[in-house]
Parts: C-alpha cells; structure tokens; sequence
C-alpha cells in the first residue's frame, strides 16, 4: 500500500483531537507504568529510610549506581518498538517473531555484563570514599538486586514489543501489581518478619528482584497464552543468536540507549557540582529536580506513544500521516507543558511545602523552578522530536545532538556562569540551572529541525518499506 494525498482530508482540528485520542490510549498505560515504577523506588526510599540513616545512604547509592545501567539497557532494548510497529503497520506480523526473539537474547547478554558491574561495584565505591558501612550494606543491596536484572531486561523486550502493538495496558496493569506487592514483600525482608531474616534495605534488594520477575512472568504468560499474540507466534520454535540480527538490532537501539543516557546523566552532573555548594543549596536543588522529573513523564508517555504511531504509520507507508503524527505530538507536548509549567510558575510554594518546611530550601528550590518552568516547553519539544525519530528509526544523529547540547555546550556554559566570574560575577546553582535550560533548548532545536528534514524526505522521496528506509534515515 502506497500513500496517496486526500483531497477530502478532514479538518486539522478533527484530525489533531483523533491522533490526541489515539496518543492517550497509548500514553496513558505507559505514564501509568512509569508511575509505578516510581511508586516503587519512593517505598524503598521510605521505608528504607525508616530503619536507619545508614540503609537510606545504601539504597540512594545503590539506585543511582543501579539507574544509568537501567536506563542505557532500556534504551538499547527500546530498539524493539519501531522495528516491531514497523512490521505490524505493514501486516507482516509473521516476521516479527525473529526479531523479538534476538532481542531477547540482547538482554540476556546485558544481563551478564550488568550483573558482573553490580557485583564488583566495590572499587568504585572506594573511589568516592564512601564510609565502610555505608559501603558494605550498598554492596550487599546490589548484590540483592542483581538476581532480577535478567528479569527486568527480559520484561523489557516484551513490553516494547506489546507497545509496538498498540497494547500497552497489560504493562501497567503488571507494574501496578509489582507496586502492590514491592510493600509487604520490602516489610517482611526488611524486619524479619514470618520466620525471614532482619535485613534492612539489603531486603528492599531482594524485594525489587522477586517484583522484577513477577513482573515478567505475568508478561510471558500474557503475550504467550493471550489470543491476540498467537499470530506473532513469539514462542513457537527455538532460534540461536543471529549475529546480523542483533547486530541491526544494536545499530539502532545503542545510540537510544546512549541518547537517554546523556540526558539523563547532565542532571546528575550537575548534582555533583552543586554538591559542593552546601546543604541547603543541595536540598533546594533536589526538591526542583525530583518535582521536575515527575512532570517529564507525561511528555516522555507522549513521546512513547509517538515512537508506536509514527512506526505504525511508516509501515503502511503513510508518510504523509507519519508527519502529522510527529508535529501532532509536538503539539500535545507543549499543551502538557503550559499546565506543568503553570503550576511551577504560579504555585511554586505549595510544591515546595510537600518536600520541606525549612524556609531557606523552600525559598531556592521555588527560584529553581521558576527555571524549571521556562524549561518545560522545549524538553516537551525535544523528548516528542526523539520520540519520532525513533519511530523514523534514526537514532545516530539525534544522540550526537543530545551529546553536543548537554555535554558540549550546555554543562561547560553552566558551570562558568555558576562557579566562575568569567562572564558574570558566580551565579551558583541558579547558573547552572541556566545551563539545564540551554541544553533543552538546544537538544529541542536540533532536533525539531531534524524531524522536520526526515519525515519531509520520506515523503519527498517514497522509500521501499523493504529495508532502505533504515539506510535513508542515518
């Protein structure tokens, strides 16, 4: 099937409210997802915290340790979506299989080499100088948490593939159930409770572990026994790794996994620079950030839901239709960004009271997210844009961007206006949030620019859906 102009096309505004409905049938399931999973890092925390000041220290060194690795293998893995959705929106649903079946062995390969990092964590605890303690419990949580890494990189393959579909709501429904167990299973591992040893947040650990594999497993029954997947045939003969499988597979899903890897590693830069600014400057930074982080899942959903509708699209060879989707997304971003940053704006105390009553953190933290909400419309633009991208299966060129504009740029400009007086007298965390914004606002312009030379090519130039798209696009 070819794309052909419509010259009966209904009204931009009907066809906008359409693909909105479409983006929140899709979107809506993975920010659900995506609160949970968060849902579950803030009981650890808690409850964590509630046994001893040192297990808290364990579990916050041992996330964000544990963090990068997830979210650079979760991008690598995320390569699934666009292949699958690419193949479904053609109706070839027979050729899926293959594909999801080396990428299961791509994470089983992760899984080796992310475990091996977790269990000699050590010397790099060592090098931060660490306190013993704190050090001896954070290597034992890792060492817990490790018996579900091959659990949650399998998972991730799988929910990929769903999504890819258009079903993303058994991956809610499954996270929401690892939430509801990750409480009682934390209590009981944590005090010792029905006969269990006492092990403090070295049991938060094991906890995430067993929700990780809870989690895949209601998966692997759901997209093994469900009738809707019996045409994909997932599970119906063994295949060995192929090397130019996985190798297509990695061409595109590493620079996804570096892409996220690079963004989300500048706020943790910054982190560590304002860490030399005092408490209460630390504090004020992380109530802003962790508020900041909450509202970005609603567009990175809509970036999620974007990745599956402009795969599904190219697939059938809409490309015209893969366009609109993409500046259709772009759109409802921004919508989503004029409520995030209206409450950053107008209500930055009432935030600012959920974290702390201390009226000094309050204060900075409510100046920082008066940055935050100048922010939040070219991170909406910039995360929809790669969504696209993603869709379009380029990959490369957008992580060379991400890594210009934060690393290149944006961090070297913070810094100097921060903690120098090279250009103005030191502006100390407000600089480098300064820095934060014109990373985003750098990353949405290349970007931007980019989906808009990409998706005008593909109609321009009609490519054989066959393989020379991929080609094209890098």
């Amino acid at each position: 099937m070819t794309s052909t102009l419509n010259q009966n096309k209904p009204p931009l505004p009907g066809r906008y409210f359409k693909e909105l409905r479409e983006l929140v049938f899709l979107g809506g399931p993975i920010l659900g997802a995506q609160l949970s999973a968060t849902g579950m890092s803030f009981v650890d925390t808690s409850m964590a915290g509630q046994y001893s000041a040192q297990d808290l220290a364990a579990v916050a060194l041992g996330s964000s340790i544990w963090m990068p690795v997830y979210l650079l293998v979760r991008g690598i893995m995320m390569a699934t979506t666009p292949t699958v959705a690419q193949l479904f929106g053609a109706g070839k649903v027979d050729r899926i299989a293959t594909p999801v079946r080396q990428a299961y062995w791509i994470a089983v390969l992760f899984s080796i080499l992310a475990i091996a990092f977790l269990l000699n964590a050590g010397p790099l605890l060592d090098f931060l100088q660490i306190e013993p303690e704190v050090s001896a419990i954070t290597r034992d949580y890792l060492a817990a948490l490790a018996w579900g890494i091959p659990a949650i990189f399998l998972y991730q393959v799988m929910a990929c593939y769903c999504e890819a579909r258009s079903m993303t709501k058994p991956g809610m429904l499954f996270s929401f159930a690892a939430l509801l167990l990750n409480i009682p299973v934390n209590y009981v591992l944590i005090y010792g409770r029905f006969g269990f040893p006492e092990l403090g947040s070295v049991g938060c650990g094991y906890a995430t572990a067993i929700c990780f594999w809870l989690m895949t497993v209601l998966m692997f029954f759901y997209t093994r026994f469900d009738e809707r997947h019996k045409d994909a045939d997932l599970y119906g003969r063994w295949e060995w790794p192929s090397l130019s499988v996985m190798k297509a597979h990695l061409k595109l899903g590493v620079p996804m996994g570096l892409a996220i890897f690079f963004e989300a590693s500048i706020f943790s830069a910054v982190a560590l620079v304002i860490g030399q600014l005092g408490a209460v400057t630390v504090a004020g930074h992380q109530v802003a950030l962790n508020f900041t982080s909450l509202c970005f899942m609603l567009p990175m959903s809509v970036s999620m839901g974007i990745t599956i509708r402009v795969g599904q699209a190219l697939g059938a060879e809409q490309f015209e239709q893969a366009r609109f989707i993409s500046f259709a997304g772009i759109a409802t971003t921004l919508v989503t960004a004029c409520f995030s940053a209206s409450v950053m704006w107008f209500l930055p105390d009432v935030v600012t009271s959920i974290y702390t009553n201390d009226l000094a953190v309050k204060v900075l933290a409510a100046e920082l997210l008066l940055f935050a909400a100048m922010f939040q419309f070219v991170d909406g633009v910039q995360v929809a844009s790669n969504g696209a991208l993603r869709g379009y299966k380029d990959t490369r060129v957008p992580m060379v961007m991400i890594l210009i504009a934060c690393w290149g740029i944006a961090l070297p400009f913070g810094y100097i206006l921060g903690l120098t007086d090279w250009l103005v007298d030191p502006m100390g965390p407000h600089g480098l949030w300064v820095g934060l914004v014109t990373a985003l606002t750098l990353a949405a312009t290349f970007l931007a620019l980019r989906l808009n030379a990409i998706s005008k090519r593909y109609i321009n130039d009609r490519p054989d859906m066959t393989g020379q798209t991929v080609a094209m696009a890098h």
